[in-house]
């Protein structure tokens, strides 16, 4: 038997089962049982007639064996009249309140299935309404959740873009500003001219490459060349490399390595990762703060942690806070909110994972690189 392939079908057509069993064994029932008991009864009311009676005894019973043939008969045949009514009866009635039923759950089926094409087309604001159905309240809290993320993405793509377009345009500004000049006679072609030109175009690079190495990141197209790593010499390098930057902010930068820790990775992408959680803890605290690292074992993790007491985050940005081109806030100068994307990626390319914690806006933030120890 070929089910049909539709929810509302499907549901149609267990309501009629349901109908169609229980007015099977109500027939069955009654014709096996009413039968018995009518006989029953009519012959206890012949036997009350033969006690008060004159007749003779043969003739009332025959009387009485006539008149029980003929109830019998109008008695079967009014119950299967009665009985095909009824089953006609709860047929029609199990339809509409199978139609009315499934529709009720196919009606926010629907809602969310016109919600997700909309969304596959671009329409990010689209929402579910909240059906009264847990189970269907719960996928539509589901859907209207996707639609939230994909619409916040949208968002910071677009205004990415904007900021990308901007970063771009300055330096290549200035490269041909250079170059024209250089042409036209105005500048000299002097160490100090091309050392200009030198660093807008390293700026160009860095913006490129990290746009690059998200693509390949989420790709999972990058490849880890591994080998033993102190982790402890890594990270040490790493910091005393950004000491004179968070000197000129008069930031207090403290670094705690117990020694003999060590992972198995690729150096270079762990000391990129490194250096995002740096520049990130760099560019949100405040002059005249402080950022402790820390490089420890536990269990058979390696732990380590940038902490620094500048902006914080709420509950809400930690959410977010890797997500890709999402940045904390704003106003803040520099970084296009894809470090730490990037970051968390290698981090779990290797194993491991990164995570963030904060008490609470203004009470600073902690990030925690975790990556499993080498084997002895």
């Amino acid at each position: 038997m070929n089910l049909p392939r539709s929810l509302r079908g499907r549901l149609i057509l267990s309501h009629l089962t349901v109908v169609v069993v229980a007015t099977v064994v109500l027939v069955v029932a009654s014709r096996m049982l009413a039968e018995s008991f009518f006989r029953s009864h009519l012959h206890d009311m012949a036997g009350m007639m033969d006690a008060v009676g004159g007749m003779d005894e043969a003739m009332m019973r025959g009387q009485m064996g006539l008149s029980l043939e003929s109830i019998e008969e109008s008695f079967r045949s009014s119950l299967t009249s009665a009985f095909a009514l009824a089953v006609l009866a709860g047929i029609v009635t199990a339809v509409g309140a199978a139609v009315i039923a499934s529709e009720r759950i196919v009606r926010p089926i629907h809602a969310v299935r016109n919600a997700a094409r909309r969304l596959a087309a671009g329409h990010y604001r689209e929402r579910v309404p909240t059906p009264g159905t847990e189970e269907l309240a719960g996928l539509a809290h589901d859907v209207n959740r996707l639609a939230a993320k994909l619409e916040a993405t949208e968002q910071r793509r677009i205004e990415l873009i904007s900021e990308v377009a901007h970063e771009l345009r300055t330096p290549v500004a200035t490269i041909r500003g250079y170059m024209e000049g250089l042409l036209d006679g105005v500048f000299e072609p002097t160490p100090e001219v091309f050392a200009a030109a030198s660093r807008e175009a390293s700026r160009l690079e860095r913006l490129t490459a990290d746009l690059s190495e998200l693509s390949r990141a989420e790709e999972g197209a990058i490849r880890l060349r591994r080998r033993p790593v102190d982790l402890d010499d890594l990270v040490t390098e790493v910091v005393e490399r950004w000491r004179p930057r968070f000197d000129a902010k008069a930031i207090r930068l403290t670094i705690e390595a117990t020694g003999g820790i060590s992972v198995v990775g690729d150096p270079d992408r762990l000391t990129q990762v490194i250096t995002n959680l740096m520049s990130n803890a760099l560019r949100y605290t405040d002059e005249g703060g402080e950022v402790a690292v820390s490089v420890t074992a536990d269990g058979a993790e390696a732990v380590v942690t940038v902490s620094d007491d500048g902006k914080g985050l709420s509950s809400e940005e930690l959410d977010q806070v890797f997500e890709r081109f999402y940045r904390a806030d704003p106003a803040v100068s520099g970084g296009t909110g894809i470090g730490l994307t990037i970051a968390r990626d290698l981090a779990r390319l290797h194993g491991g994972d990164l995570t963030a914690s904060s008490p609470g806006p203004g009470l600073g933030a902690t990030f925690t690189l975790r990556l499993p120890l080498a084997r002895p």
